[in-house]
């Protein structure tokens, strides 16, 4: 039976553990809370993740790390992550565990045409820098020989759970009333979203495939619709009709930015919504044999 210590016990945290326990392995899920998850057979404990003495003390032989941490104020980030970067790596060193990431495509920064593994992290906005020296760092490591690591990204995630977190479901509650929502940028333009689920497959796949390790993988997704699109396929898989959607963009955007610090944060990502961002995720189809859930049941999910 092999170990694994789950970091974070959000969507894609909960998605893994619940993956890992039904394989029959031995599953510890670590928050700083201690939050019990409810899934049967797995363990939960509070720790520290940043700190790596604690972090390392919850599961000292643990065959697999999974990082599915993601503090959820963006305007704190540059504080939060790179002491919890560094010791989850450091973990993933001390305990000989492949070290497996959930990432997403903010390194690329703004790019024209399908989003490819083989894209430089070439962000200059500084989410993206830090997500890409997230990454910069483990593959340093990974190639120096000191651990092994794999990271998985994907697109704006959707399905269960996912709440504010997610461009979709963060307006769902209101849309379900029947009220008008307003989305960030342009509502009519192609865009790849990702189901939470399908994010854990991917990131247990590549863990367990030692082939897979030393470099990233995007996500299995389906293909991309406009995020008027996606809302109105989420209200109709649960019987609700489309409501009226806004967009929030250009001056208006940058005038709420000035002040709410969470848009301001949003802003300096919406190049994602004002071009089309679709996610090519033909090599890990291909190489783990995933695909993606079907977009009907995305949508059930989503809409909760």
């Amino acid at each position: 039976m092999e170990r694994h210590l789950v970091v974070g016990a959000g969507p894609v945290g909960t998605a893994v553990a619940r993956l890992l326990a039904q394989a029959g392995h031995d599953v510890t899920v670590a928050t700083r809370s201690g939050r019990d998850t409810g899934l049967r057979g797995v363990h939960h404990v509070s720790a520290d993740a940043s700190d790596p003495d604690a972090l390392t003390a919850v599961v000292p032989d643990a065959d697999v790390l999974y990082n599915c941490a993601n503090p959820g104020d963006y305007t704190r980030w540059d504080a939060v992550w790179p002491p919890l970067a560094a010791a989850l790596l450091t973990t993933a060193e001390r305990t000989g565990a492949v070290y497996a990431i959930t990432g997403n495509l903010y390194p690329y920064g703004p790019v024209d045409g399908p989003l490819t593994e083989d894209l430089p992290d070439a962000a200059r906005d500084h989410k993206g820098r830090l997500r890409a020296q997230i990454w910069a760092e483990a593959l340093a490591a990974h190639e120096a020989g000191r651990v092994r690591a794999v990271e998985v990204r994907g697109s704006d995630h959707v399905g269960p759970g996912v709440g504010q977190n997610g461009h979709v479901s963060r307006v769902v509650p209101a849309a379900l009333r029947g009220k008008p929502v307003t989305m960030i940028g342009r509502t009519d333009l192609p865009h790849t979203f990702t189901d939470v689920r399908d994010v854990a497959r991917t990131l247990v796949a590549a863990a367990a495939d030692p082939g897979a390790h030393g470099r990233t993988w995007h996500v299995p997704s389906h293909p991309p619709v406009t995020q008027a699109h996606a809302l109105r396929d989420v209200l109709a898989s649960v019987g609700r009709p489309p409501v009226k959607v806004r967009s929030l963009r250009g001056p208006v955007l940058a005038a709420v930015a000035l002040v709410q610090p969470l848009v301001r944060e949003i802003r300096e990502l919406a190049y994602q919504w004002e071009r089309p961002y679709v996610l090519d995720s033909t090599a890990a189809q291909q190489r783990f044999g995933i695909e993606p859930t079907p977009w009907g049941e995305v949508c059930r999910a989503t809409a909760g």
